[in-house]
């Protein structure tokens, strides 16, 4: 048996995601409806939880800038606390501003809200004009360098072989996976299929344990280390820890949305069992494991 198993989460994690993703969320909402939020209001939207994706993301704040057109003025944090109580997610949002606005003024945010088109510019603007032609199989609305471009590598080559050479590695994502595989083939870390759960193969998403729990049977590991960079990801490892008799640790790293004291903090509350600077702390932080 191969003892300790360590899985990584890709975004915020192997490369920064800041001016990509979290660009693309922010901006398709402004191209589909002339405003938008600025990149603040999604972590408060990412610690709810429930947002597996940044698309979903996306259609929470579509949907938060349609309902002050009719006058909801609940500001970002408090709605994100709010989505959070209601368990998180994008039909939590729908759930908080049903309860908040009236049937008229609900039904024209939902009439207004454009889950298709918004995926479409968000796919158009993050991959380019060229890579969406490729993976979208279409013709893409409009022409974009693509913010997929800009997104720095996170992790050492060192790390990556230390990882690789002493331990069984397998990656969860809420990536596509033609995605995924750009973004590892862009930090040089090859991980068979069978080990890879991404939104295409992952209904459920994270916080649910199904793609850990199924990681620790096909590496016959007893050990299993999640590192993620959201609060959903230390949630993960420990609804995992919670179904099953593996031991299962979410270890929080502080190079994506949660950063300094604050970060650390806001991990340590959702259990993890350890916050570290960066992925590249990952193996001293194994070495004391064993």
């Amino acid at each position: 048996m191969r003892e300790l198993a360590v899985v990584l989460d890709i975004d915020g994690v192997l490369i920064d995601v800041a001016d990509s993703y979290r660009r693309a969320v922010i901006e398709s909402v402004r191209r589909v409806y002339d405003e938008t939020l600025d990149r603040t209001a999604i972590q408060p939207l990412k610690d709810a939880g429930g947002f597996n994706n940044d698309w979903l993301v996306t259609d929470a704040i579509a949907l938060y800038v349609l309902a002050r057109r009719q006058g909801f003025e609940q500001d970002v944090p408090t709605f994100a606390d709010r989505i959070a109580d209601a368990g998180g997610g994008l039909e939590a949002t729908k759930t908080v501003l049903k309860s908040e606005l009236t049937t008229d003024e609900y039904e024209s945010v939902t009439d207004a809200w454009e889950p298709g088109r918004l995926r479409t510019v968000f796919q158009a603007l993050y991959l380019g004009s060229d890579l969406f032609a490729e993976l979208e199989g279409e013709k893409p609305p409009f022409d974009a360098d693509g913010y997929i471009h800009d997104e720095p590598v996170l992790v050492d080559s060192d790390t990556l072989t230390t990882l690789t050479d002493r331990y069984a590695v397998g990656v969860v994502t809420g990536r596509p996976a033609a995605e995924a595989t750009i973004a590892l083939d862009r930090v040089g870390l090859s991980v068979a299929d069978e080990h890879r759960f991404t939104m295409d193969n992952w209904e459920q998403g994270k916080p649910h344990p199904y793609a850990l729990l199924t990681l620790a049977e096909r590496f016959d590991a007893d050990r299993v280390v999640f590192a993620g960079d959201t609060l959903d990801d230390v949630r993960t490892a420990n609804n995992a820890a919670e179904a099953d008799r593996r031991e299962y640790q979410g270890v929080g790293v502080r190079t994506g949305g949660l950063t300094g004291e604050e970060g650390r903090a806001a991990f340590e509350d959702a259990g993890a069992a350890a916050v570290l600077d960066s992925v590249n702390d990952i193996p001293a932080y194994l070495r004391n494991l064993d």
